[in-house]
């Protein structure tokens, strides 16, 4: 019997990851299952079982900018930080958490920063942008809390300094429900401001040794 990682179909999920992850990196295409998608396609590989998970593909986009970006991601990951502990610092009522690419290190230079705020009052914080004059637009995202899918308001910063930033708007009672991320149910990483804090003290650190 063929040793599993010499097999056709795990090669055939390690070419859809890396080719993801390219798509990802280099074409900016910003969702998991689009590019894992788009990367079957594109390999002719029509079998869904194939289809690497979203651990890979990330494992995969950190070897394609250790081999191509290195330097590039290292820098842009410490500016993308730096910007979210801004805005984080600026919506500190809402208990802001980094989330996403950002946090993982795995954003592109075509990724947003993702945030997530906890209010029992969701609407305070679109006055609290209004009053600032920050614009930004409405959409939602589903989350998976236990066996339930919900849909979570997402405002997006579409002037000013923090352009390019999303804020989803969760409950206080959140805090002790972790969101788990839809395709694979994962428990969604989260970091709180002083976290941010520790982690771009270890980014300077980093770069400051190279």
């Amino acid at each position: 019997m063929p040793n599993d990682h010499h097999s056709p179909r795990k090669q055939m999920r390690e070419r859809i990851a890396q080719l993801a992850a390219r798509l990802m990196a280099a074409d900016g295409v910003q969702d998991f299952a689009l590019a894992k998608r788009k990367a079957a396609r594109q390999l002719g590989a029509d079998d869904t079982q194939n289809l690497p998970n979203n651990i890979e593909i990330e494992q995969a986009l950190r070897d394609y900018h250790e081999l191509y970006q290195r330097d590039e991601q290292r820098v842009r990951v410490r500016e993308m930080r730096q910007q979210a502990l801004a805005v984080m610092r600026e919506l500190a009522l809402f208990d802001p958490h980094l989330t996403g690419a950002v946090l993982a290190g795995t954003a592109t230079r075509f990724s947003d920063i993702s945030l997530m705020l906890f209010t029992d009052n969701p609407k305070e914080v679109e006055l609290f942008l209004l009053n600032r004059n920050i614009s930004f637009k409405f959409s939602d995202k589903r989350y998976r809390f236990g066996d339930k899918l919900r849909s979570v308001p997402v405002l997006t910063i579409t002037s000013g300094e923090h352009e390019g930033v999303d804020a989803a708007i969760f409950s206080t009672a959140d805090l002790r429900h972790a969101p788990r991320h839809v395709g694979d149910g994962r428990p969604v990483d989260k970091a709180r401001l002083s976290e941010v804090e520790a982690l771009l003290e270890a980014d300077n650190n980093a770069l400051g040794s190279m």
